[in-house]
């Protein structure tokens, strides 16, 4: 039997502080908590003299399940069109590592044995390796006294430690010349998100809220219109799924627009519920298109102009629409926003916390 939405849970703070046991509100919330204190850890750990090493070979970002995967591949296409050396995205330190490439791994499994055993010979071979990871355990040790770790200061669940994690990788990432990335900024915009997505703001003034509600009971199509964007909706399809128990495609919107089936039920998606229908019938079935934007220019320009003429229904996301500020800051923005949306989303069908759940009536 599906489970429908307690909509009126969303608007109600009492209920929903009850439902939420595991306080992931709270955890979302301290996003740019998370932000201070890894720069804080990075500059205890004097991050950026010690890596202060020239230009490397290559950066390799380890894509370990969790967070981790996510944050490796925005990272990854935040850097690519400009960045002056290869950036590797790997499950495990690639056979070539060498003494003149730089490792970058985030993970809140601190006893990843195969991860361990990676940076170990990555740290062997002469690579220079920061990891962002508990400071106990078998993957600390792999790198004791040869890598630089940032352990964790705030405690959060795993699956809402992205913030920390990212913080780490631009921090390693600016520390080489790779980017410029404003981690004083960042976290203060994500505090104002937090604020904006407080469970106390009604719906209709709270985005992460309204997205929660806009994605009640459908399919979300989350379409990137630019590589960033795709990023972003790849951490919010885990988000989804780890809160929600929701699925999410995730796309390019090109690649997307070329498989005809689903683009066709892309466009019947549009209409809106009837109100009248049976609430049982296709629950979480029917899609809905949200066509995601963090850069901006003429290549983004167009593509947006092309995608919503090709899917007049579809929702349009777009951070600097809300933010003046850099394309990392909005969208570590958006990333949270899709965070806070998933966590209420869960409370309202009940796949998470201890309220919040009904399902209909039968004859």
């Amino acid at each position: 039997m599906p489970t429908v939405p307690d909509d009126s849970l969303l608007d109600d703070p009492a209920r929903l502080a009850e439902a939420d046991t595991a306080g992931l509100l709270r955890a979302a919330a301290m996003a740019g908590a998370q932000v201070r204190a890894t720069v804080e850890a990075a500059a205890e750990l004097e991050l950026s003299d010690r890596l202060d090493v020239g230009r490397p070979r290559s950066l390799v970002l380890i894509d370990r399940p969790g967070v981790s995967r996510t944050l490796t591949r925005l990272v990854a296409a935040l850097l690519t069109p400009s960045c002056p050396v290869p950036v590797v995205v790997a499950e495990v330190v690639p056979s070539w590592i060498g003494a003149l490439d730089v490792v970058f791994a985030h993970t809140d499994d601190a006893g990843d044995r195969e991860l361990a055993a990676s940076l170990e010979r990555a740290a062997r071979f002469g690579a220079t390796v920061v990891l962002s990871a508990p400071a106990e355990g078998p993957v600390a040790a792999s790198v004791a006294g040869k890598g630089l770790l940032l352990a964790p200061r705030l405690p959060v669940p795993p699956e809402m430690a992205f913030p920390r994690g990212l913080a780490a990788a631009l921090l390693t990432a600016n520390a080489l010349g790779l980017l410029v990335a404003d981690l004083e900024q960042l976290a203060d915009q994500l505090d104002a998100e937090a604020e904006k997505d407080y469970l106390a703001r009604d719906s209709f003034a709270n985005p992460a809220k309204a997205m929660a509600l806009k994605l009640a009971d459908r399919q979300p199509l989350l379409w990137g219109l630019d590589p960033v964007a795709v990023a972003v909706g790849e951490h919010a399809a885990h988000a989804f799924a780890a809160h929600a128990a929701v699925v999410c495609d995730v796309e390019d919107y090109r690649q997307a627009l070329a498989r005809p089936a689903l683009r066709r039920a892309a466009l019947s998606g549009g209409v809106e519920r009837d109100i009248f229908a049976d609430p049982e019938e296709g629950v979480g079935s029917t899609p809905r298109v949200l066509l995601l934007s963090v850069r901006t220019g003429p290549a983004t320009e167009a593509a947006r102009y092309q995608a919503e003429d090709l899917l007049p229904g579809a929702d349009v996301i777009a951070p600097a629409e809300e933010i003046e500020t850099d394309e990392i800051v909005r969208a570590a923005v958006l990333a949270l926003r899709f965070e806070l949306a998933a966590v209420y989303l869960g409370l309202a069908v009940g796949s998470i916390g201890g309220a919040g759940r009904y399902t209909p009536a039968t004859a």
